[in-house]
Parts: C-alpha cells; sequence; structure tokens
C-alpha cells in the first residue's frame, strides 16, 4: 500500500507543478470535509477549480481519469459545495481532472479542464 500512496503523492505534486505553469493559483491540498477529499483546489481570475488527480502505472488496463466514476463525481461535488459555502466563493466552480500514467522515470499528463459537471 505504501506504493500506492508514494505513486499518488508523487502525481499530486506533479499535477500541482503543471496547473502552476498553466497559471493556476493553490489555495487547498487534499481538503476534506466529512469523508470526502479534494485533491488540488486552484484558482484562476475567472473560476476556483476543483482538480481530482488520478495516476497509474504503465502498463494499465484504462486510462487513470475513467477511475472517477458518478459515485466520486458526486463526493467531489457535494465537498466542493461545501468548500464554496464556508468561503463565501464568488466564482465560478470548474471541476478538472488530471490524469497521469507513469512509465518508468517518464509520465505523460492529461489535463482535462472541465471534465464533469457537479453531480448532486
Amino acid at each position: 500500500m505504501g506504493r500506492e500512496i508514494s505513486l499518488g503523492r508523487k502525481g499530486e505534486e506533479l499535477a500541482l507543478r503543471f496547473l502552476e505553469a498553466e497559471g493556476l493559483v493553490l489555495l487547498e491540498r487534499n481538503w476534506r470535509w466529512d469523508h470526502k477529499e479534494i485533491d488540488l483546489i486552484m484558482e484562476s481570475p475567472r473560476a476556483i477549480h476543483f482538480v481530482e488527480v488520478k495516476a497509474l502505472r504503465a502498463p494499465a488496463a484504462h486510462e487513470p481519469w475513467e477511475a472517477v466514476t458518478p459515485l466520486k463525481q458526486r463526493y467531489l461535488s457535494k465537498a466542493a459545495e461545501h468548500f464554496i459555502f464556508e468561503r463565501r466563493i464568488g466564482k465560478e466552480a470548474r471541476f478538472d481532472e488530471v490524469s497521469i500514467l507513469f512509465d518508468g522515470d517518464d509520465a505523460s499528463i492529461e489535463y482535462i479542464p472541465e471534465a464533469f459537471y457537479p453531480v448532486y
């Protein structure tokens, strides 16, 4: 299990650097509400981005982003709703995904802005 945690943390760090290079600013990392967690909460001039990061090692049976199921989307939506209310956010909320496939020392990153709409 330690290896998977390490892979997840490595993926989050890579995703964070990628998104910061795209001009987004980190607000929260691994933010929790109830039993739900949002990997990265980023801000752009027009929106708050709730980002789910999924990382796998190659070869993989599926793409990492495919692990963001409708149930996971619902959990993320509920947590984001609480964050917006708690912080009194007035910006548009977006749900993005970063899909990372590690192959040895190499990694391919796929950024999927507005990957899904809130699900309640």
